[in-house]
């Protein structure tokens, strides 16, 4: 059945995914594992029927348990009641269930301010940040501050991981405003030490969290599915023991969730890095345009929200065919992208990258995406 569904969702995006060459993105070398990661998934059907009956051995209700679940140990049900009184006046209609599908929301710590963003998807805007200086050192605290001060008009800040004490610096950077943060767990060979470190970080309010990612774009650069399938149960299951409730996801590119829907089906719902000009057929004003066709043919494939994590132009380096990376494509992208998308957009990123190493396989124009171009704490 599985493999019917999965085949499904392919075949609906086969036209776009087919159309489109397979490029390079953005690549975190400070924090890139080699992981190899084997999952074992063992299914247990095996099951026990129990028979409750009265004092004269007759059945009154039964029960059926699993292997390895505790038998009940509430007594036996007692003889059925005698026929019941006339009935009462009906009750008045009780409220309606919940929405299926809304994202889960943290429980945590104490309630959110009036204006700051829900948990989840619904957020307007958000940035992405990475606190390493050009010579791939941590930045301070007080660096952190320094950029994140310039940082205004978005309600969530994106990380990618736990080292440098990032989630610390961050939060208490951004301790008097309503920006939430959306967290990452970079490396899912240590699930359970960043879940650890984010769980320390926030000290039980977890109302300053947006969402936890498990890997970006793991997939994308050849990544096993299931491995990641397998750490984002593995971080449900430790955050979860720590007080948090909100969404967990895995953050790929809108290619490796065409044609692995099954990593958007494990998550909450699908997080995708999408950006125009990879492509190499699509100008900077075209953009929203070319984000916002991924965004509808993804979520009608799969039936679930989808959050763009990261999106941009650079402003200097190599052209790709039409894609012109230019401080004026960049604004000229930007204002595409805003035009098409009222929420549930991340912007990539706060500030140049100058951390990264340009190449050939990304048009020598990964350090310079920024949106305000060096950060201060330089």
């Amino acid at each position: 059945m599985k493999t019917a569904l999965f085949s499904t969702i392919s075949l609906a995006l086969l036209h776009l995914a087919s159309s489109q060459p397979h490029r390079s993105h953005h690549k975190h070398l400070k924090r890139e594992p080699d992981v190899k990661t084997k999952v074992e998934v063992v299914t247990v059907n095996a099951q026990n029927v129990v028979v409750y009956v009265d004092g004269q051995g007759h059945p009154v209700s039964t029960t059926t348990i699993y292997n390895n679940q505790p038998a009940p140990t509430h007594p036996a049900p007692a003889p059925p009641p005698p026929p019941p009184s006339p009935p009462s006046p009906p009750l008045p209609p009780s409220a309606p269930a919940p929405v299926e599908n809304q994202p889960p929301q943290s429980h945590q710590g104490p309630p959110n301010t009036g204006g700051s963003a829900p948990s989840g998807p619904g957020f307007k805007s958000g940035v992405s940040y990475s606190p390493y200086n050009a010579d791939n050192s941590c930045k301070t605290p007080q660096q952190v501050a320094t950029d994140l001060s310039k940082v205004s008009g978005y309600e969530v800040i994106r990380l990618y991981g736990t080292d440098c004490d990032q989630v610390s610096s961050v939060l208490a950077a951004t301790k008097d405003s309503n920006v939430k943060l959306f967290l990452g767990i970079y490396d899912i060979a240590q699930v359970q030490k960043e879940s650890q470190t984010i769980a320390s970080a926030v000290h039980g309010d977890w109302s300053r969290v947006n969402t936890i990612s498990v890997g970006n774009e793991l997939v994308n650069k050849g990544g096993d599915p299931g491995a990641v399938i397998g750490a984002i149960g593995q971080a449900r299951g430790a955050l979860k023991a720590a007080g948090y409730s909100g969404p967990i996801v895995t953050v790929d590119t809108m290619m490796a969730m065409t044609n692995h829907p099954e990593i958007c089906k494990a998550s909450d719902y699908c997080a995708i890095n999408c950006h125009a000009f990879f492509d190499g057929n699509t100008p900077a004003e075209k953009s929203g345009e070319f984000v916002k066709g991924w965004v509808d043919k993804i979520g009608q494939a799969t039936g679930k929200t989808v959050v763009v994590t990261e999106t941009g132009w650079p402003t200097q380096g190599d052209s790709n065919g039409v894609a012109v990376a230019s401080q004026d494509s960049h604004q000229k992208a930007l204002s595409s992208i805003k035009d098409a998308f009222s929420s549930n957009v991340i912007f990539y990123s706060a500030y140049n990258d100058m951390w990264k190493k340009n190449g050939p396989g990304t048009f020598n124009a990964e350090q310079y995406w920024g949106l305000n171009g060096n950060a201060p704490s330089s």
